[in-house]
């Protein structure tokens, strides 16, 4: 394990960082955990959220300000994204979230018009809570709605009932927000083809700006990868997801959201910025418990346990582990985030015979950058390691 110490030890130019400067706080508490999840969480009950609140806002402060002083993860320019992830961020007191924000403003500043984003369960926000948000700050809404079929909910062990996630945008754009997104998850054992669209036409039907959709990965030691193993639910079966992800291409586009990364859709300007930001390769910060972040080619990883963090931001000793990218890593990690983009790749990135040969398969456009056909966002794992023969 490294320290804060270790990390300033690193030896990577500082300078001013130009282009992005986001920050992603890792907020990690929640009230149950769904069978799919391998977040860095911890069950808390909504009793205890004050205190907890409290000091994860007093560590994540003083996290900024150990950042800011040293070497290599100080950046000297404004935020202009700031993303609250979890978790159920949206299980915070708002105070907590503005002690964050305040302390952003004072130690780095805060760009105008910074696209400042919360993630909540449907089941966590109300009128008030929605209208405090705005006025500290906060921008930008992201529901986890994942379906809006019973049953599939059920298997996904999530908390909120099916019309939940819809009421919960109705609530938001009631009470000012402009900005919301829904994620949707698919490919759950038992969701048809039917139901898939009927989830995909409940989110269209909020009129948000943005969805997202993701097929269901199992990672091990979930209570779903256990439910698998033990033959309650059948293992989530790829062509069923492919063939889930073109429907869902299909109605989204239909409805005027575009894709522009590979499981992201949006209407024109609605596109998330501190997403884009990573796949564009910027600088952020990650702050809080096991959170990640990356300046200027140093990548560095915080102490899980939110005991053992909250210690570390009083000492200098928050950050867990950190490594320089060499130019191959950078140039790996480049290819592999700007392909997920609708923009595209240079293609003087890459081998023109890996893109030639990826054209006649279908998977690439080639006109002034490399972009992925549908089918290439289907096998883009595919693409990437032929790119990076």
């Amino acid at each position: 394990m490294e320290s804060m110490a270790d990390v300033d030890a690193v030896t990577v130019t500082a300078q001013t960082v130009r282009g992005s400067f986001g920050v992603y706080v890792h907020v990690p508490y929640c009230t149950s955990r769904c069978g799919y999840c391998d977040f860095n969480t911890y069950l808390a009950g909504s009793a205890d959220m004050v205190e907890l609140g409290a000091q994860w806002a007093a560590g994540v402060a003083a996290e900024i300000s150990a950042h800011r002083r040293a070497e290599t993860l100080a950046i000297e320019r404004p935020v202009d994204t700031v993303f609250f992830g979890g978790g159920t961020p949206s299980l915070l007191p708002v105070p907590a979230i503005a002690t964050v924000l305040d302390a952003l403003a004072e130690t780095c500043g805060i760009e105008p018009g910074a696209e400042i984003t919360i993630e909540a369960n449907p089941e966590s926000v109300s009128p008030r809570n929605l209208r405090d948000l705005l006025a500290v700050g906060v921008n930008r809404l992201s529901v986890g709605m994942q379906s809006d079929d019973p049953r599939v909910l059920d298997v996904l062990d999530r908390a909120h009932q099916a019309g939940a996630a819809q009421r919960a945008v109705a609530l938001a754009m009631q009470a000012g927000f402009t900005r919301c997104s829904l994620d949707l998850i698919y490919g759950t054992p038992g969701e048809t083809i039917e139901s898939w669209r009927a989830s995909l036409a409940a989110a269209l039907a909020t009129e948000v700006g943005h969805i997202s959709a993701y097929a269901l990965a199992i990672p091990r030691g979930t209570a779903m990868a256990r439910r698998i193993a033990a033959g309650e639910l059948p293992m989530p079966d790829d062509d069923d997801a492919a063939t889930k992800y073109e429907i869902a291409d299909e109605l989204l586009g239909a409805a005027g959201l575009d894709w522009y990364e590979v499981s992201n859709w949006a209407a024109p300007g609605q596109e998330c910025r501190h997403n884009l930001g990573y796949w564009r390769g910027g600088d952020w910060w990650g702050l809080g418990p096991g959170a990640h972040g990356h300046v200027r080619g140093v990548r560095y990883e915080n102490h899980k346990l939110p005991d053992r963090w909250f210690r570390g931001t009083t000492d200098g000793t928050s950050v867990a582990r950190s490594e320089t990218l060499d130019p191959s890593q950078r140039h790996t990690e480049h290819v592999m985030l700007a392909t997920r983009l609708r923009e595209g790749l240079d293609p003087a990135m890459v081998p023109q015979s890996a893109v030639q040969s990826l054209v006649e398969q279908g998977l690439l456009i080639h006109d002034d950058r490399l972009r992925l056909t549908r089918r290439g966002r289907l096998l883009g794992d595919r693409v990437v390691l032929a790119l990076l023969e």
